[in-house]
């Protein structure tokens, strides 16, 4: 299954867990969680929430297990993706 666009909405913790699955796709910093630049069409890196740009090549596809694996790790459960 190919994962067309990820994001983070509010409530993270900073525990981690998401970086640790898959660092290519998420950075944690201080306060939040955000999707990395260099994954998103739009080249910006934030939560994505608001823009909920979609996933620049073939990122979507080759790493979809590991995003799937974040998301269903998140203790508070706010990563999402489509």
């Amino acid at each position: 299954m190919a994962i067309k666009r990820v994001w983070i909405e509010e409530g993270c913790i900073v525990c981690n867990a998401c970086e640790t699955t898959c660092p290519e796709v998420f950075n944690v910093t201080e306060d939040s969680c955000h999707i990395r630049a260099e994954v998103r069409t739009d080249g910006k890196q934030t939560t994505n929430l608001t823009e909920r740009s979609d996933l620049s090549g073939s990122f979507g596809d080759e790493l979809a297990d590991q995003i799937q694996e974040a998301a269903e790790g998140c203790p508070v459960e706010v990563i999402k993706f489509e």
